[in-house]
């Protein structure tokens, strides 16, 4: 194909100068999405800036399709703008020094050993159990659970920075029949046996790293701390836990675990309020020529990065916007069936689960109806986890607190509470909903009691 005289990108955005010399051509989407590799929807998406033209295997694929010489387009083209936000390179990750913990020493200095004991208690006899056995879920007070959070957070911690020595590790087989069961409790919201497994999981993890193959379980394993820490409301540890994630699986060089890696970093600078750094990092994952193919899984992890822009968008009152992206999710997740894909990551993705995350998107966009009426078309039975229908029950409470309809925000809370009480106790959003609850009105014995039992009143 003969090149084309396009205009200096300087002039129009790359998406601009693409859609002109594929009109000067006469292509049609489709066309040129043949040529190139892409859906007509997503040459679409290109030409329009709702996706950014930063990839350079992209820009490649359309200079060679279109024969725009490669120098037009240059080496650093013009960031494209999405919901009216620059979209960045997917290179701009927040890289923290990588990870030694071999052979470090677990010291005790200055460590409240009194407090330490008193936190762990409650696990010493499942920390004694066999590595393989099943841990059985126990009955705990509601102070327990409380403190189960801060175990699990502690205990991740430790693990993370080495303050362990003479870890045993176990063979490959019984370390995978350990990390399948951390997800099961996970899901299960039983964060008590959790507390046990995971941090077991990093510590065996790292003293195999570097051995013959890579089976993806240090990856997983922090993949899992992430999810767990952004759900406790412990950012900075989140950070390193995704970070290395990231690397591993970089390292390792699995896609969808590098994707998964990159939402879960999106979720992080969403909730430290960098919300242009969020959507770019999770559009540009979304558009990586890796999570191109036929494979379920790859496009269930597109939607999933897709509806995490979407929910970054409504944190900024872009409801339209927000709207927009969901869609595509939604169409993504339609193509892919009823079944969740990807359970373990982000709790699966599937057309129930992308209407669950709309439920929290409109709360965020700030329309607790539009929440509310989106919550009616979920049926909680069919959401794939515990984990997810005590987010349904908390998602519809936060719209009912904003709605001021306090009877109806505890009914939900409880039921949240019913299902998973290890996850209602220890979570900060919903301490936060219940102090709320105490100090803006009426209190009654439904309302103290669950108080009592989060930690907010003693």
């Amino acid at each position: 194909m003969d090149a084309v005289q396009a205009q200096p990108v300087a002039d129009m955005t790359v998406g601009g100068l693409v859609r002109q010399t594929r009109k000067k051509l006469g292509l049609t989407l489709a066309q040129l999405g043949a040529l190139t590799g892409f859906s007509a929807a997503q040459v679409s998406r290109y030409e329009r800036g709702i996706s950014p033209l930063t990839d350079v295997t992209v820009l490649r694929r359309f200079a060679d399709a279109l024969g725009i010489p490669p120098q037009t387009l240059g080496l650093t083209p013009q960031p494209d703008v999405r919901h009216g936000r620059a979209i960045g390179p997917t290179t701009a990750y927040p890289r923290l020094p990588g990870p030694r913990v071999a052979g470090t020493a677990r010291r005790e200095d200055g460590e409240d050993p009194v407090r330490r004991r008193k936190l762990l208690a409650n696990f010493a006899a499942t920390a004694a159990a066999a590595v393989g056995a099943p841990i059985l879920p126990t009955v705990k007070t509601p102070s327990e659970n409380v403190a189960v959070g801060e175990a699990l957070v502690a205990r991740v911690r430790d693990a993370m920075l080495g303050l362990h020595s003479d870890v045993t590790v176990p063979s490959a087989v019984v370390l995978h029949t350990d990390l399948a069961r951390a997800f099961t409790d996970f899901h299960a919201c039983a964060y008590g046996s959790l507390a046990v497994r995971l941090p077991r999981l990093i510590c065996a993890a790292h003293a195999r790293a570097g051995g013959a193959g890579d089976d993806g379980l240090l990856v997983h394993s922090y993949l899992l701390a992430t999810r767990m820490l952004i759900k406790l409301d412990e950012q900075q540890l989140g950070w390193m836990a995704a970070d290395r994630a990231r690397q591993a699986a970089e390292a390792a060089g699995r896609p969808l675990l590098v994707a998964e890696a990159a939402r879960q970093l999106a979720v992080l600078a969403r909730k430290a309020d960098w919300h242009e750094q969020a959507l770019s990092i999770a559009l540009a994952a979304a558009d990586h020529p890796d999570l191109r193919g036929g494979e379920p899984a790859l496009a269930a992890q597109r939607g999933l990065l897709v509806q995490s822009a979407a929910y970054t968008v409504a944190r900024t009152g872009d409801a339209a916007g927000m709207r927009e992206l969901t869609g595509e999710a939604t169409a993504i997740a339609k193509e892919l069936g009823p079944a969740a894909v990807l359970r373990n990551h982000g709790g699966g993705f599937s057309p129930t689960t992308v209407q669950l995350h709309l439920v929290s998107a409109e709360n965020s966009a700030g329309d607790p109806s539009a929440a509310l009426a989106a919550a009616k078309a979920v049926a909680p039975g069919s959401l794939p986890s515990t984990e997810r229908r005590a987010r349904y029950y908390t998602d519809v409470a936060t719209a009912f607190a904003r709605w001021n309809r306090r009877d109806d925000c505890i009914r939900a809370l409880l039921a949240a509470e019913h299902h998973a009480p290890e996850e209602t106790h220890a979570r900060p959003a919903v301490k936060s909903l219940v102090s709320g609850l105490l100090v803006s009105g009426r209190t009654t014995t439904e309302l103290r009691g669950l108080a009592a039992r989060v930690g907010v009143i003693a």
